[in-house]
């Protein structure tokens, strides 16, 4: 990024940092073998090995593909969650899942569970319940902040995991930057995993 082309005020640099990292990330080539290195990389972490209810998210669009190591997550003998968007509220649930047969296209163009599994009491999962998280994002910097869709989904969501289930985003190199603008309820990551390099994050202690 050049930076005499930055936006000096918050608001209007954050939209500039995620339109940038939109580009980066589209433009991204061989997204398939290099997200599977990615979740390679999150399968290989000690905090995956440890835990015994792990979410993952499905991806949309040009995010780092999770749908290729999904099948194989669920021979590990973990739970699997998958949140799903609840359109009306803006909220996201979290999906217990078995089998990929249990997801379909639903809002956004995104796998989601299948309407008449949804509210099953044996599918629904409370973030409280989660002992690792993965977290998708449109950017992310050195220090763990993370920047979404705008819409505050995954901010809302990871406010109620405990404190010692760690928080792993992963996404493409392309995507990283020095520092990006953070607000008051913007929680940082623990780790950001790319291709090329492992982040350790401020974490929720943070500041």
């Amino acid at each position: 990024m050049d930076d005499k082309t930055q936006p000096t005020d918050a608001q209007t640099l954050k939209q500039f940092i995620r339109e940038l990292a939109r580009k980066n990330r589209v433009a991204q080539k061989n997204k398939d073998p290099l997200s599977r290195d990615i979740c390679a990389k999150f399968v290989a972490l000690p905090a995956y090995a440890s835990a015994k209810t792990v979410m993952w998210y499905v991806d949309a669009g040009s995010e780092v593909r999770t749908r290729h190591t999904l099948p194989d997550a669920l021979t590990h003998g973990k739970r699997v969650v998958v949140p799903w968007c609840v359109v009306e509220t803006n909220e996201l649930e979290l999906f217990l899942l078995e089998d990929m047969s249990e997801l379909v296209e639903g809002a956004y163009k995104i796998l989601e569970p299948k309407e008449e599994l949804r509210n099953l009491p044996a599918k629904k999962v409370q973030p409280e319940e989660l002992d690792l998280v993965m977290v998708p994002g449109t950017a992310f910097d050195l220090r763990g902040g993370r920047m979404g869709q705008g819409k505050g989904y995954y901010d809302r969501l990871l406010a109620r995991a405990r404190p010692d289930a760690p928080l792993v985003a992963i996404g493409f190199d392309c995507q990283i930057f020095e520092e990006i603008p953070v607000a008051a309820h913007d929680v940082f990551m623990d780790q950001v995993l790319t291709e090329v390099r492992t982040i350790t994050g401020k974490g929720r202690g943070a500041a």
